[in-house]
């Protein structure tokens, strides 16, 4: 689904990809850990050589403590890394305080052949050092938000006097990187006029699942009446499936709750109604642990996916790859790698029909890539590319259909399972539903597991799921 005409103008502008404040974050603790580290151990060598190993067990042991004080300090929220010499100050406290906790421990112990004057350099210059990492975060933080790679997007659900005074509320004064694009109604009387507090309304509630499609949408605000239960209700169950925090505006709910029982956005009190699948921590790890992971496999991998391609070459005429479009993360259209298995020209590019059990477009060496899911190997690389995760919802392909009628018209919120970037295997597989959807049951099952994995990713499932993926190919009678 499209944005209606109001929202393409913000459309066009509003395409600018985010770079996580928990990245900058992480970047910057990881700088400090490695400069304290490195630091003290190439000291070690120039003032305290010898087989002397209290050293080498000191300064390892500091770095680890630095960087958890200074993270439970608050060192690396993205408001001190913004402030270079207010976050300093913070590091070097922390940084003075982990050296001399140390330093008293080693006097308590006892501990010998610990040099002082090493010790004592060490923690000096330790000093400089943070600083300089301190400024190239501030200067890196203000570099990503002039390009408006920190912006938080916003966009306000409802109209009329609340969603007025919620905007008033959020822009007087602006909250820095916090940006509103507009409102979004399906009210169309004077309840909801065309400009709000000076933001346009960009459409209907259907125009946003367009609209949040195409544009960067962080956070959907209600500023609806809390009593206005229904209307709430029926909206939630119409955006549920996009990737996005849900905000109700607490600040017209005449009941006052304790303030730990609000979110807040600037001054404005919100209640958490949905959130995000995962939170910027999970993704990065995850991303971190498919680029990592994927690599490896990919290697392991790389002399039978050299067969492969071979077998594909010799057995049938045309490419080793097969390129199909897919559904990704958020609806977007990916085009993922497989090793082609249909004859050149039966391949279905669509996929409106499903391979089924003695399909005559599959060659010989295909049935054989397909039944042990050899074809999908090179779905590795779209994972090095960062398109698909190791495990996730299987992407599907846009016209994919279970017996005869199209995916979403058979399961009701079926693009929630795009909320999270889909995987090359996935819970779903790994309990028995793979292979053909000739029947409604199967897609729902599916997506039902699909959903399950969302709700509960960790990733401990991920690693049970990739343990479980050779047992689970093993045993696949509806894979053809």
């Amino acid at each position: 689904m499209r944005p209606g005409p109001p929202a393409e103008a913000v459309t066009q502008n509003r395409r600018n990809a985010a770079f996580s404040g928990f990245a900058l974050a992480a970047s910057a603790r990881a700088a400090e850990f490695a400069a304290v580290l490195l630091l003290g151990l190439a000291l070690r060598q120039g003032l305290a050589p010898g087989g002397d190993v209290a050293p080498v067990l000191v300064v390892p042991f500091v770095a680890v403590a630095f960087s958890l004080f200074a993270r439970a300090s608050g060192a690396y929220s993205l408001a001190i890394l913004r402030k270079p010499f207010q976050g300093w100050l913070r590091a070097a406290f922390t940084w003075a305080g982990a050296a001399l906790a140390t330093l008293a421990l080693g006097v308590i112990l006892g501990a010998e052949g610990l040099s002082r004057e090493w010790f004592g350099v060490w923690t000096a210059t330790g000093l400089p050092a943070l600083f300089f990492i301190r400024l190239g975060a501030a200067l890196a933080a203000f570099l990503l938000a002039r390009r408006g790679k920190l912006d938080r997007y916003v966009v306000i659900v409802g109209g009329g006097r609340p969603a007025e005074d919620l905007l008033r509320a959020l822009s007087e004064p602006p909250l820095p990187d916090t940006r509103i694009l507009g409102l979004f109604d399906d009210r169309g009387d004077d309840r909801t006029p065309d400009v709000v507090a000076g933001y346009p309304k960009l459409g209907t509630i259907d125009d946003l699942i367009g609209f949040a499609r195409n544009v960067r949408v962080d956070q959907i605000l209600f500023a609806l009446p809390v009593h206005a239960e229904t209307r709430i209700l029926d909206i939630l169950r119409r955006l549920w499936v996009l990737p996005t925090d849900i905000r109700l505006a607490a600040h017209a709910n005449r009941l006052r709750f304790r303030p730990r029982a609000y979110s807040f956005l600037g001054e404005a009190p919100l209640f958490d109604l949905l959130d995000k699948p995962m939170s910027e921590a999970a993704i990065a790890t995850k991303a971190a642990f498919d680029r990592v992971v994927g690599l490896a496999v990919a290697l392991l991998f790389a002399p039978v996916m050299l067969a492969v391609a071979a077998g594909v070459k010799l057995t049938s005429p045309g490419p080793v790859l097969f390129r199909q479009e897919r559904f990704g993360f958020n609806n977007e259209r990916i085009t993922i790698y497989k090793f082609r298995s249909l004859h050149l020209d039966r391949c279905d590019l669509e996929a409106s029909r499903l391979v089924t059990r003695d399909d005559p477009r599959v060659t010989p060496f295909g049935r054989f890539i397909r039944r042990t899911s050899l074809d999908e190997l090179p779905q590795l690389f779209n994972v090095l590319k960062g398109d698909l995760s190791l495990v996730g919802p299987r992407p599907h392909a846009p016209g994919a259909k279970a017996a005869d009628c199209e995916y979403e018209k058979v399961v009701d919120g079926y693009f929630a399972r795009h909320r999270v970037k889909p995987g090359v295997t996935g819970w779903a597989q790994v309990k028995g539903w793979r292979g053909e959807t000739d029947t409604f049951e199967k897609i729902q099952r599916r997506v039902d597991h699909d959903l399950d994995y969302i709700e509960n990713w960790s990733i401990w499932l991920d690693l049970a799921i990739l343990a479980l993926t050779p047992f689970a190919l093993a045993r696949s009678p509806n894979a053809y």
